[in-house]
């Protein structure tokens, strides 16, 4: 891609620019920039609700070479910030495409950039951290748009926004749990996950009351991943807190923070976060190593984890934070990765076969 055709721009919040050319959107937004190291999964990414308000860089160079298929989202919206890619192909080659990467871009209103020097990108985010950035035309003023990116207040709503409004039901053929999945903005395969292992899976929005959840019959109670700060729904974390005890519970990366929460424990923002599909943490319980799948910016404070009923039972390998934790009594646990993978490797779906243990162990005791 030769310099004159670049008609776009990235502006960080420290000043720093690189130009490119946009594709998608041609709308200027301001979104907090993260990077992903998977090499496969753009799709998934690009339609992960967690991702809502954050520029994703790709680390792996080439993006967009097979195309978008039609069963491979995770949402039927998706609120990605934007997609910053060193080189954008146009010309998919892949039978199951049935629509280019922009396409979908365009129709969702999501910006992109690319020509971007993305190797520079990730050592630039991973040397000082996330930071608030810009995709604006090439000709923008930049000390205006950095002084625009410093007063900028990132919004706090989310879940909110990206969960649904009504309870939605999926079955299963000869099913033998029923789940209720509190809905922070689910990925789809994690209701794929649960389907097939014979859980009938009612969905209901994120601020659905305690009350409400248990009048459903569930057998267990899952809370999905999402975007944002887990401290920004209150809400839900009591909703959480009024459930312990009652059902197994099972959550997911902002699921899990938000249990984490909801027994007294604390979070914090990491300076980067961890984002791919190679993260390898430790199973403290076999002593087994997992490669996993992760796309997050908070993490449970290990310290936090004293007072509670709490025990850490996963490590992260590569900075030692925490990865999951149980309440044993109270048959509740979440892991900070992601089992159900999309994209990433399955190594922990054994997860979900717990949970389908702890539910078959509590419909055993109510009929005993």
């Amino acid at each position: 891609m030769i310099q004159n055709a670049f008609d776009k721009k990235l502006i960080l919040e420290d000043g720093s620019v690189y130009f490119g050319k946009g594709f998608g959107s041609e709308d200027e937004r301001i979104f907090e920039i993260v990077f992903n190291t998977s090499c496969v999964g753009y799709q998934e990414i690009l339609s992960d609700p967690s991702y809502t308000d954050q520029g994703v860089v790709m680390a792996y160079p080439l993006i967009g070479n097979y195309g978008m298929a039609a069963d491979d989202y995770e949402t039927k919206t998706p609120t990605v910030g934007a997609m910053i890619v060193r080189e954008y192909n146009d010309e998919p080659s892949n039978y199951r495409s049935a629509e280019t990467l922009e396409e979908v871009m365009n129709r969702f209103n999501v910006v992109g950039i690319s020509g971007v020097d993305t190797r520079r990108l990730v050592r630039n985010i991973r040397d000082y951290g996330s930071c608030r950035a810009m995709i604006t035309d090439r000709d923008a003023d930049t000390d205006s748009a950095v002084n625009r990116l410093k007063s900028y207040i990132p919004p706090t709503d989310a879940v909110s926004r990206v969960s649904r409004q009504t309870a939605e039901k999926y079955q299963a053929e000869n099913a033998r749990y029923h789940v209720v999945a509190v809905d922070c903005g689910m990925k789809e395969n994690i209701v794929r996950s649960l389907v097939k292992r014979g859980c009938d899976v009612t969905v209901v929005p994120w601020n659905t009351r305690a009350c409400d959840i248990l009048s459903l019959d569930a057998d267990g109670v899952f809370l999905s991943n999402g975007p944002g700060n887990p401290e920004d729904v209150p809400a839900l974390i009591e909703t959480v807190r009024l459930l312990h005890g009652k059902v197994p519970i099972f959550g997911i990366c902002l699921g899990h923070q938000i249990l984490a929460l909801s027994y007294g424990a604390k979070t914090y923002k990491l300076k980067f976060g961890h984002r791919g599909g190679n993260h390898p943490i430790k199973n403290i319980w076999t002593d087994k190593i997992e490669i996993t799948a992760q796309n997050h910016s908070y993490a449970v404070d290990a310290d936090s984890l004293t007072d509670t009923p709490l025990i850490a039972t996963h490590a992260n390998l590569l900075d030692d934070t925490v990865e999951g934790v149980e309440c044993v009594g109270d048959k509740a646990f979440g892991v900070q990765y992601h089992p159900e993978s999309a994209p990433g490797p399955q190594d922990s779906g054994y997860l979900f076969d717990k949970f389908i243990l702890l539910m078959k162990e509590g419909k055993d005791h109510a009929e005993a």
